[in-house]
């Protein structure tokens, strides 16, 4: 009862916070494309959160906790939060100010990516039963290299790239896309960082390496 409150808390915090980002820039309720991403993004949360609680607690627990001990995590962490803030307040922004106009079959096509890649998502959580938000090394950790894993070394990584990008499309805002490309450095920062961390200190790693060869991208990085 007391994960589920406290997941219960944070989705309901994330909510009321996206919410806020959105609309107060917007100046308006009325901003359909809001409450679009809203419902792709906090639906699908909220049915996942119900299955990991039920069936995997440990594993929900790992994905709520979110306190880095890396330094170089704790700043990527950081810029990626800022990065998130300023483009909800800038598609809010252009939503009100009509700054640059997103063709509708560009916010359909987007929103089926988003939704893909959380499902996606969904799939590399189950896969595997490490998977933390903290870049770290836990107790009897195994290398996973089945399924999405057996692609890329990072499939959760590449996922959120996906779904990051085609959220201010979806939100309908070409200049919101700006604020969340440099998403990709970051990501690219951490996964470096996170290669040294498991190198050091997860057995196998090494070997998965020379077996999995790319990063995010199939025969690029």
């Amino acid at each position: 009862m007391k994960l589920a409150f406290r997941a219960l808390v944070k989705f309901i915090f994330g909510l009321i916070l996206v919410g806020a980002l959105l609309f107060l820039p917007a100046g308006s309720i009325e901003y359909l494309n809001g409450w679009l991403f809203i419902g792709l993004l906090f639906v699908p949360m909220l049915i996942l959160g119900v299955v990991l609680l039920i069936k995997a607690p440990e594993l929900l627990e790992k994905r709520i906790s979110v306190k880095e001990k890396q330094n170089t995590q704790k700043g990527v962490v950081a810029v990626s939060g800022l990065l998130f803030v300023a483009g909800f307040v800038v598609a809010g922004l252009d939503f009100r100010f009509v700054w640059s106009e997103v063709p509708i079959w560009v916010v359909i096509a987007s929103s089926v990516i988003l939704l893909i890649s959380y499902a996606l998502y969904a799939e590399v959580t189950r896969e595997n039963a490490y998977l933390s938000r903290t870049v770290e090394v836990q107790e009897n950790q195994k290398v996973i290299d089945t399924g999405l894993y057996g692609i890329v070394r990072h499939p959760m990584y590449a996922v959120t790239i996906w779904l990051f990008l085609s959220i201010p499309l979806v939100l309908g805002s070409w200049w919101a896309l700006l604020c969340f490309a440099p998403y990709i450095v970051v990501i690219v920062v951490r996964i470096l960082n996170e290669e040294k961390v498991l190198e050091a200190g997860l057995e196998g790693y090494t070997e998965y390496k020379k077996r999995v060869k790319y990063r995010l991208l199939p025969f690029i990085w």
